[in-house]
């Protein structure tokens, strides 16, 4: 039941925002656009207290229920940052806004930039943690709860993957090619 509900949860949070860009730029109903695009944390709550429901019913505790917490942890940490980059373009294609910036593609603006998306992993990582605690507190039974516990192990070995994959950015930046505005020409070699 839990991983159907993370599936219609995840079809839900497309459908809603889906429909809110097509009420906001196609009807031109901004507000009620605005109500659609709001009421995606909904879903997340709903899949949180049917979570919570089923472990008060007596389920054990599996890696259903901490792939729940870890999907709603990556919608804490990731879906506001998802909805702005698709209502940017939205607006772009259906209501006439000029295009949205672009990502930085080289040098420290890069590394910034994938810095601020490592945050929202970080960010999804901790709220997964929490949620696996609480839920691990509330079953309140260690022989029952190690699949809960290894998914803490989970999320935060993949933000530490992607941790470095940011760090990378910067150890490394990457260099934009000559010749496009705002770099600098390569120095002119002298003869010997």
């Amino acid at each position: 039941m839990i991983v159907t509900l993370i599936i219609v949860c995840e079809v839900g949070f497309w459908v809603l925002l889906a429909a809110g860009l097509f009420f906001r730029y196609v009807l031109r109903m901004r507000r009620t656009g605005l109500g659609l695009l709001l009421a995606e944390p909904l879903l997340e709550v709903v899949l949180l207290v049917a979570t919570a429901i089923d472990l008060k019913n007596g389920a054990d505790p599996s890696w259903k229920h901490g792939l729940a917490a870890v999907y709603i942890g990556y919608t804490v940490g990731h879906g506001h940052r998802t909805v702005t980059w698709l209502d940017g373009h939205a607006a772009h294609r259906l209501g006439g806004a000029p295009p949205p910036a672009k990502p930085p593609r080289y040098g420290m603006a890069r590394a910034r930039h994938e810095g601020r998306i490592w945050l929202g992993t970080v960010t999804g990582a901790a709220v997964a943690s929490v949620l696996l605690l609480i839920a691990m507190w509330y079953v309140d039974d260690p022989g029952r709860t190690g699949s809960l516990e290894s998914w803490i192990f989970i999320a935060w070995r993949a933000a530490g993957i992607h941790g470095l994959i940011t760090l990378s950015y910067a150890i490394w930046p990457k260099k934009a090619p000559a010749g496009l505005p705002g770099t600098p020409l390569p120095r002119e070699r002298t003869p010997r």
